[in-house]
């Protein structure tokens, strides 16, 4: 019962896909100067913005080439996707080559031009997406390359992994932008299986297995003193569900692009994840090692994430009780975060009651992907 209650469900993911978020994200969430809107109002209308982050830019662009894939209005999504590669290959770089963090509205160029590898990994993320996507859109993988280059030249770190900024001179160390890295590395080889993304994909595995579950119960770390080493205080004890949830989906597409076996540390994160929902079935942002809740409050891509993370399950085993999970968690999505115009309402207090004052485009990336792998595995 559970596995065709979840078909079902794919399918009405796919009919909120092609007849409300792509429609309204097209239509309201690109600005007149060729750059995506960092959100839109809780009625669904543009916001007035002066800047856009670069993840932004990435990250839309991405939501267009599965819009692509799809078949939602080609000729339009192509269109998107072409504007968001124009960005990305231009406007959105500094002159060493790497992507900054924010842009003009504009369209004047950046106005923030830090390095975050956060950033970076979505823009390599989109290059690798459109590349798959986009017939004559090869030069995105030479873009990629690029910043690569770039990548290992400034910002490899001795202790593993990657700085985040420029100077990478005793920095706190983060798992969240390795943890996107890794997505970008395994989109990169599904684009290129020759390109050596395997590999690098490969060391940030490594640096999960060494440093970022080496605290506590083997559970998932957010925050990291210098070389790795293990924080102090609140960043010692509190982790968050949504990324323990994440990596075990990653960790699952990192063994089927790599013929290995999935690693035991994706069920222990799976299980501990779990044990944190709450009796609806929702991820709940921030708790305790002891799963004790530290931040009762939703957020709508942890949801996402736990849908991702059942399904990854359910694709691995085939076993009823993850499609009855899963099955869950898309409720939650769908009847408590998104809009039937194709929106989000983004965060809940603790109580339940809504605390978002706009929809973050950002967001959508999250939606999409999990929407997507929903239907890949269902095929729907």
């Amino acid at each position: 019962m559970s596995k065709s209650a979840l078909k079902r469900r794919a399918r009405e993911a796919r009919h909120w896909l092609m007849d409300a978020c792509f429609p309204l994200w097209s239509e309201r969430g690109v600005g007149e100067h060729g750059l995506f809107r960092e959100s839109l109002t809780l009625d669904h209308q543009a916001g007035d913005q002066k800047t856009t982050r670069v993840r932004v830019q990435g990250r839309q662009t991405y939501v267009f080439t599965e819009a692509l894939r799809m078949g939602w209005k080609p000729d339009t999504a192509a269109d998107h996707i072409g504007m968001g590669l124009s960005t990305l290959a231009g406007p959105a770089l500094r002159s060493d080559g790497l992507p900054g963090c924010v842009l003009n509205a504009d369209g004047s160029g950046l106005a923030d031009d830090r390095v975050d590898l956060y950033d970076i990994a979505f823009v390599l993320y989109a290059l690798a997406e459109s590349a798959i996507a986009l017939d004559g859109a090869e030069e995105a993988l030479a873009g990629a390359a690029a910043i690569l280059k770039t990548v290992d030249a400034k910002l490899r770190a001795p202790d593993g992994g990657y700085f985040e900024h420029i100077p990478g001179i005793d920095q706190n160390r983060h798992q969240n932008p390795h943890m996107h890295f890794l997505e970008a590395c395994l989109a990169l080889h599904r684009a290129n299986p020759e390109g050596g993304h395997l590999t690098r994909a490969g060391e940030i595995i490594s640096l999960f297995d060494r440093f970022l579950t080496a605290g506590p119960g083997d559970l998932l770390g957010e925050h990291f003193a210098p070389g790795w080493t293990q924080p102090t205080g609140r960043d010692a004890e509190i982790v968050e569900p949504g990324h323990q949830f994440e990596w075990v989906w990653l960790l699952h597409a990192f063994a089927k692009a790599s013929g290995t076996p999935i690693p035991p540390r994706a069920e222990t994160l799976y299980v501990f994840a779990c044990s944190t929902l709450d009796e609806e079935g929702r991820a709940l942002l921030e708790v305790t090692r002891e799963g004790a809740v530290a931040d009762g409050s939703r957020r709508t891509w942890p949801q996402t994430e736990a849908l991702k993370a059942h399904l990854a399950m359910f694709e691995a085993t085939g076993e009823e009780s993850f499609a009855a999970a899963a099955c869950r968690s898309f409720d939650v999505l769908m009847d408590e975060h998104l809009t039937p115009e194709g929106g989000w309402i983004d965060r809940y207090d603790a109580t339940g009651k809504p605390v978002a004052h706009m929809m973050p485009a950002s967001t959508g990336y999250h939606v999409v992907l999990a929407m997507v792998e929903l239907m890949r595995i269902m095929d729907a």
